[in-house]
């Protein structure tokens, strides 16, 4: 499907009600869109976290015009479906796809501290940034007898 519009319809059709019923929860897990127009923004919200994360923003069920109480589970299962070849893939799915970048693995710890002098801190993230030591904080300060 190529818009949330659509999706709205097809649910319409297959629970009843008025397009507009559904709408929200269509445009919401579309969302994305309005960073990354092309079919990876369904990373985001299109897999089974998605589906269960629709529940906890729209509520369990909707009443629709035609007073029929659907779950927004059923919802956000056709949305995922029509967009995913009829699958509802698991978020590990999107994640496993995801090539590895150097940027994505390696923290960058501050060098300098507002702190005043003589912060054990300092001392660590210092041992920590160039490689020293992999300890935390109150590890660190455990070894140190500090």
């Amino acid at each position: 499907m190529a818009h949330p519009l659509h999706h709205a319809e097809s649910s319409a059709r297959r629970f009843g009600g008025d397009s507009s019923d559904y709408q929200a929860i269509h445009d919401w897990f579309d969302a994305s869109k309005e960073h990354l127009a092309i079919f990876t923004h369904r990373a985001l919200r299109h897999h089974t976290q998605g589906i269960f994360e629709a529940e906890r923003v729209f509520g369990l069920t909707l009443t629709n015009s035609a007073g029929r109480i659907i779950p927004v589970r059923w919802i956000g299962e056709q949305h995922v479906k029509e967009d995913c070849q009829g699958r509802i893939p698991s978020l590990a799915d999107w994640f496993k796809c995801i090539a590895p970048e150097p940027w994505m693995a390696n923290g960058h710890i501050e060098q300098g501290s507002d702190e005043p002098c003589g912060d054990p801190r300092e001392a660590w993230s210092a041992e920590v940034s160039t490689g020293h030591t992999i300890l935390g904080l109150r590890d660190w300060m455990a070894c140190r007898g500090q």
